[in-house]
């Protein structure tokens, strides 16, 4: 089962680090399921993430308190705001708008 687990933490981390960079895409549920793959069979990768300076803080507010920070969630929504509007004032249809949103 420990190749599963690797596999599927290796596959949750590309794809959270992708939604860093892809607006629609979200990063902390990757990062959140890495690091429970990563608990069950990498104990190195566990640590990496879990102590990496911009993943770690995340995963470790849900470890201790099941949610994440405030900060974290305000900051989300004002990304996603600021994507509509870039879009919209970009031209972009009302369709492609409506799917964005």
């Amino acid at each position: 089962m420990r190749p599963l687990w690797s596999g599927l933490g290796l596959l949750a981390t590309g794809l959270g680090i992708a939604g860093v960079v892809l607006p629609l895409l979200p990063a902390t549920p990757f990062f959140l399921l890495a690091a429970f793959a990563f608990a069950r069979s990498s104990p190195r990768l566990h640590a990496w993430l879990t102590g990496h300076r911009r993943f770690g803080p995340v995963i470790a507010d849900w470890q201790r308190h099941g949610a994440i920070a405030r900060r974290a969630k305000v900051t989300a929504v004002a990304v996603m705001v600021l994507t509509l509007a870039a879009g919209a004032l970009a031209g972009l249809q009302a369709w492609l708008l409506g799917v964005q949103a």
